[in-house]
């Protein structure tokens, strides 16, 4: 070894209650290196026909609940009447337009929509039905591998869950993340446990093809007998899928909020080491239940027919389209993010403008990080995927990370893949932060 070589430290830092922060790792460069400046890089891209073989992609985010979620840090209004919803629909579907126009689109069919909130599913069914035909109308979905829809359990009706049937929708989320009346009252959803089963009921009857539940771990109060019977009635009711979420505490949340008032410094959920614990046993019951767990946060009932294409179309680098406010796309490799607040959004579009706020192309080194840390929560990767698209052996480019999650004990490299094992899988968004480049460490993440 050199001198100039960087010793690894003998473990991990040490990160066990949990602080104020973002800790989920959706994309790199962080978000913070994103800037108006290089808006131009975006239009740009648009003028570039399509690389050959890029899959394109769809999403829009719905920004309206019930209530907001004392966790929650999307964007998303509470307040907005059905005249400001229809303007948005309206705004959506105008920006969808100023994008099915650019050379760009060159002529593709969209091969994965996805519905995100907020709460599509706050949507009546004329609104929803209004928004998809336009859509359908601009860029066709014929073929589309899978359509998304994000649903809050209580939002839903069988009238309702048949209309989402009949637009495409092939993956149908719903946001339980706990069973209990009192948690779910305390972390402010809008939902209570017997709308759970109702809806789900309704969704089985009506054969969606994929039914995902989403569960988050370490709610405000919750304790480790009350995510236990989270667990087991998630098996009862048998979904396709399972997403599993450990909390956390980002700053523009109302629990952060509640925090700097009262001068705490940690947040009162439970700490990492819990969070970790729950999960991993969460999995374990699922896997004795038949379920294969296929990435960082995910279980599938029967991984031959259940994907992610969403997930796995953008982390191999696929064309995506953000429509509505503050909400994020990737052309060409150029990364962006929308206008943040609904009346900017809105005007721009109304203005014949793209409401493009921030951007960032990222160099080729970039893209192969982003690319690989990504597909490292999968919990392996295969390094023939990155010899072929970037001339580059992940092994070599990225030793001495690899080298200091072998030495704490949580991958490998085994053959032509590295493999995380399931307690490196269970923390994998603070180890992917080894991969960063200097410039990256140390900054705020959104």
């Amino acid at each position: 070894m050199t001198t100039t070589e960087t010793i690894a430290p003998l473990s991990p830092p040490l990160q066990k209650q949990t602080t104020v922060g973002n800790y989920f790792v959706s994309n790199y460069p962080p978000f913070s290196f994103w800037k108006p400046e290089l808006v131009p890089d975006v239009f740009a891209a648009l003028q570039r026909p399509p690389a050959p073989g890029t899959p394109l992609g769809v999403y829009l985010h719905i920004p309206f609940c019930r209530k907001r979620c004392h966790f929650c840090y999307f964007k998303v209004y509470t307040d907005k009447d059905s005249a400001a919803i229809r303007g948005y629909i309206e705004a959506a579907l105008q920006e969808l337009a100023l994008y099915a126009g650019q050379p760009i689109i060159g002529g593709r069919k969209v091969n994965f929509v996805y519905f995100g909130g907020g709460t599509p599913s706050y949507l009546s069914v004329d609104q929803l039905q209004y928004l998809t035909d336009g859509m359908k109308k601009l860029i066709s979905w014929d073929g589309a591998e899978e359509v998304t829809f994000e649903c809050e359990p209580g939002t839903l009706t069988s009238h309702k869950l048949k209309a989402i049937r009949e637009v495409g929708v092939t993956r149908l989320s719903l946001g339980v993340e706990n069973f209990d009346d009192h948690i779910l009252e305390v972390n402010g959803r809008a939902h209570h446990s017997k709308e759970i089963a109702r809806a789900y009921s309704y969704a089985r009857e009506l054969e969606f093809p994929q039914i995902n539940i989403d569960l988050i771990a370490g709610m405000v109060e919750e304790t480790g007998a009350n995510w236990k019977e989270c667990v087991r009635k998630t098996i009862e009711m048998s979904p396709d899928s399972v997403t599993i979420y450990q909390m956390e505490v980002p700053y523009n949340t109302d629990i952060y909020q509640a925090m700097k008032a009262s001068g705490q410094l940690v947040a009162p959920v439970a700490d990492w080491d819990t969070k970790r614990a729950w999960v991993a046993w969460g999995f374990a019951e699922l896997e004795r239940a038949g379920y294969t767990v296929g990435s960082a946060y995910t279980a599938v009932k029967n991984k031959e027919k259940t994907r992610f294409i969403y997930r796995d179309r953008l982390w191999a680098g696929a064309d995506l389209i953000g429509l509505g406010v503050a909400s994020f796309g990737q052309l060409q490799g150029t990364h962006c993010q929308n206008l943040h607040d609904f009346e900017p959004y809105v005007n721009a579009v109304r203005a014949g403008k793209l409401p493009v706020y921030r951007a960032l192309t990222p160099n080729a080194d970039e893209r192969l990080i982003r690319e690989f840390i990504l597909q490292l929560k999968l919990g392996r990767t295969d390094c023939g995927y990155f010899q072929k698209k970037f001339g580059v052996d992940v092994r070599q480019r990225f030793a001495q990370p690899l080298r200091v999650l072998h030495d704490w004990g949580f991958g490998e490299v085994e053959g032509d893949s590295v493999v995380l094992n399931r307690e490196g899988l269970l923390q994998v968004d603070r180890l992917l932060h080894e991969f960063f480049l200097p410039e990256h460490k140390n900054a705020r993440y959104a």
